[in-house]
């Protein structure tokens, strides 16, 4: 059996993106925006997979109040397969779920654990580093990770340090995983780079279900107990059931619950370009800006003496007028307007934060 034919994707869709504000929502959140053409990320997420994996064969976990926003935007994933988490628990919780579920249901099956809301291109890159790790995942008991070659010192990406080539597949290199690194600090973020040997951390996941299964049974052995009765049979999970598993569950990711310290991990080197699309800052690398380095975004911008600056609107057609001002970025979205510089723009969480003590 080829890998293409024991392969499920698992799209991780349940983040709340704050960094997004006011455009993200807590009921509508970055993964269902359209920052780029009029696909959102998620539909974009399902897209470069859809090519390889039927709808039948895709998984969409996310919060159960998005359940209804997942199915107009993705209407032939079916219903069965849009898994609503009652409560967020972090990552460990929908990667041990959609373990049991699917094992129940078809079997030792390799599960490629994706992003919904991450910039990847181009689509026949990532087919290609996506199936060359789902073979060696499928042949071998290894849990596989994807790994960026950085391009800047980043302290926002947690990295990877990789060991030993393993293998090379169509010039997809394999790597022995020494450690995941929690996010650095700048100089250390520069020792990584120089180094040659350390990788962006994707948060992406390649492994077969019974693998990530027995390593849940070593190290977070409460997640199976709790979940396994809402599995059993691969029957249709339902709110009731989940929220009965979900409650006792310790709030913790994959990676520190269980990747840090997993028997055998290993690494595909990505041969694609990535981005986490981790706030507004970020598009300044992906949309195109005018002879000014003005972006604008679903609004009717116009500009006098100004450079250099970003305007998203919800609203198509929102006309928003710039004058003498420099790298701003403006943001009209519901009844509420974000006006920051762009190298401020990161601290976002820390003006909610203030908003929400006020």
């Amino acid at each position: 059996m080829s890998v293409r034919e024991n392969l499920v994707a698992v799209i991780m869709a349940g983040g709340i993106g704050s960094r997004f504000w006011p455009a993200s929502t807590p009921e509508n959140p970055k993964q269902f925006l359209q920052f780029f053409g009029d696909r959102s990320l998620l539909q974009k997420s399902y897209d470069r997979i859809a090519a390889l994996i039927p709808p039948e064969r895709v998984l969409i976990l996310t919060q159960e109040r998005f359940r209804g926003l997942v199915k107009s935007q993705l209407p032939d994933i079916p219903n069965e397969n849009i898994i609503g988490e009652p409560i967020r628990r972090d990552t460990a919780a929908p990667v041990a779920l959609s373990a049991l579920w699917t094992h129940e249901k078809w079997g030792s099956q390799v599960l490629a654990v994706l992003t919904s809301d991450h910039l990847i291109g181009t689509d026949e890159d990532f087919q290609k580093a996506l199936i060359s790790a789902g073979e060696a995942a499928m042949q071998s008991d290894c849990l596989y990770t994807f790994g960026i070659p950085p391009s800047y010192p980043a302290t926002g990406y947690g990295y990877l340090e990789t060991g030993e080539p393993l293998q090379e597949n169509e010039g997809i290199a394999h790597f022995g995983l020494e450690r995941f690194v929690e996010k650095p600090d700048l100089a250390t973020a520069k020792r990584y780079c120089e180094a040659g040997h350390f990788l962006w951390n994707s948060g992406m996941f390649v492994w077969r279900n019974d693998v990530i299964l027995k390593e849940f049974e070593k190290q977070l052995p409460d997640h199976l107990k709790h979940l396994q009765s809402a599995c059993a049979g691969g029957k249709t999970l339902t709110p009731e059931s989940l929220l009965e598993s979900f409650e006792p569950l310790q709030s913790i990711s994959v990676d520190f619950g269980i990747m840090e310290n997993a028997a055998d991990v290993r690494c595909v080197k990505a041969n694609f370009s990535w981005s986490d699309v981790g706030g507004w800052r970020a598009l300044f690398d992906h949309m195109a800006a005018d002879t000014d380095g003005n972006i604008a975004q679903q609004a009717q911008t116009f500009a006098h003496e100004a450079t250099g600056n970003l305007v998203f609107s919800s609203h198509d057609g929102e006309e928003v007028g710039l004058l003498g001002v420099d790298n701003l970025v403006v943001v009209r979205s519901q009844g509420q307007t974000l006006i920051a510089h762009k190298d401020k723009v990161e601290d976002l969480k820390k003006l909610l934060a203030k908003r929400d003590t006020q």
